[in-house]
């Protein structure tokens, strides 16, 4: 029997932190640089990433459902079932991604008429859509592999692939933007080439460090699949639930004015939030690592303590972190713009944000070790309740009925988030989750 990874929380956590923090600085970076270009320029790339968002749904059910699998049998010693769902996401994910590619290539005019874009940003919108959602397969196979190298405890090379992509990805911008003056075409292709390198790097990275290949331990293809589907279909409906909140939200927010200033607002306000955002996103993401491992070992008191040590934590720090950003919104929105009226919409976000990102956090890192755990539909019962009732009504009553416009959309988001932070805590609290496991399951299949 193979040994469980020897790791701790922090160990997992600080390099995952900082491989998002890459995600986000590219993003900055990204923002920064189109700032030069205009504000529609920001909010329409900002937009057409929340639509490209919503057709890579279907990758989620694999690479959500492959972290709860792999741990588990990880954790268990079976390190060749992990490598056989490796495989099989693979495959699923690559046919899709071909699909989705081709869809959003050729369709990417239509699908952004059909959302309602604001006029000012469409041809920026529809360029940025066009280029880097028809390379949306990028998408489909990266999460493949780097999650197979963070589930076996190798959470560093998954960091270097992507601190590689995020250099190569800033000295293109510069290129495409100041010398050859693409505009967003030049941000879309920078942001094509570098997701190829990361691909490139993690492929190479498992191909390296993991053997589990070499361990003869099978089972069932099907059986593997469905346990994947099990947990990967429900976190794919919460995913598709949200993003399709998000998107009629975007939508009240592009109909609350014709230049598209709310949007471009929330557009910048995602870019500083996101820095908090990525504590509690590391920590959910270390943690389900751990919970995975220690269901596949039945250590489910560990599993109960460190969970919820990993949620006070990100509490903690992103309350920090927010409070910091609201506190100084004014000196930083400075670099973008210099919309006095952006600059302060902003800063009110950032306010509201702070509440938000405590509701956030408890949901990311108790979904997180729920979804790990086998217990993946509550979460989505939770999210197809309230992400509607409050993210999307929220907006349409704060925002549009009240006047509040994007400010009234926060106060929903807001809401909605620590509503469901409420239920994801009474649920681990319950406990029905040290029941979901696989392991287990199997046993009691083969026993029957």
């Amino acid at each position: 029997m193979a040994q469980q990874p020897q790791k701790t929380l922090t160990q997992l956590f600080v390099p995952i932190a900082l491989e998002q923090l890459c995600f986000i600085l590219s993003g900055v970076v990204d923002t920064l640089m189109l700032s030069s270009v205009g504000d529609q320029a920001v909010g329409a790339v900002g937009t057409a990433n929340t639509y490209i968002s919503i057709f890579i749904i279907m990758f989620n059910i694999i690479t959500s459902g492959m972290i709860a699998v792999m741990t588990q049998y990880i954790g268990a010693g079976r390190v060749g079932v992990a490598y056989q769902a490796r495989q099989l996401g693979i495959v699923f994910n690559a046919i899709i991604g071909v699909i989705l590619s081709l869809v959003l290539f050729f369709f990417s005019g239509a699908i952004l008429n059909f959302v309602g874009v604001a006029p000012m940003l469409m041809d920026y919108a529809r360029t940025y859509l066009t280029i880097v959602g028809g390379a949306c397969i990028l998408n489909a196979l990266t999460p493949i592999f780097s999650s197979y190298l963070r589930a076996f405890g190798h959470t560093k090379q998954p960091l270097i692939a992507t601190l590689s992509a995020n250099v190569l990805n800033f000295i293109l911008n510069a290129i495409f933007l100041y010398f050859m003056h693409w505009g967003v075409r030049g941000v879309a292709t920078a942001t094509v080439i570098s997701r190829v390198v990361n691909l490139v790097v993690v492929i190479i990275m498992g191909q390296l460090l993991v053997h589990a290949k070499e361990d003869p331990d099978r089972i069932k293809n099907t059986n593997v699949l469905g346990q994947i589907i099990r947990v990967g279909l429900p976190a794919a409906c919460e995913t598709a639930l949200y993003n399709v909140a998000m998107t009629l939200t975007i939508r009240f927010l592009n109909q609350m004015d014709a230049e598209g200033v709310n949007v471009t607002v929330r557009s910048y306000a995602n870019q500083i939030t996101s820095f908090s955002c990525c504590v509690g996103g590391a920590l959910a993401q270390a943690n389900a690592i751990m919970t995975g491992w220690r269901i596949g070992a039945h250590d489910f008191d560990a599993c109960d303590r460190g969970t919820r040590r990993a949620a006070i934590v990100g509490i903690v720090v992103a309350v920090i972190v927010e409070g910091a950003f609201t506190l100084s919104s004014g000196l930083i929105m400075r670099i973008f713009t210099d919309d006095p009226t952006i600059i302060s919409l902003v800063g009110k976000v950032l306010a509201i944000d702070i509440i938000l990102e405590i509701g956030r956090v408890t949901n990311l890192v108790y979904g997180q070790a729920l979804k790990t755990s086998g217990d993946a539909i509550f979460p989505t019962i939770l999210a197809a309740t309230f992400m509607y009732v409050f993210m999307v009504g929220g907006t349409y009553l704060f925002g549009i009925r009240l006047g509040l416009m994007v400010i009234g959309a926060y106060i929903g988001l807001a809401s909605d988030e620590c509503i469901r932070a409420v239920g994801m805590c009474l649920r681990w609290r319950s406990g029905k989750w040290r029941e979901k496991g696989f392991l287990r399951q199997e046993t009691e299949v083969e026993a029957n």
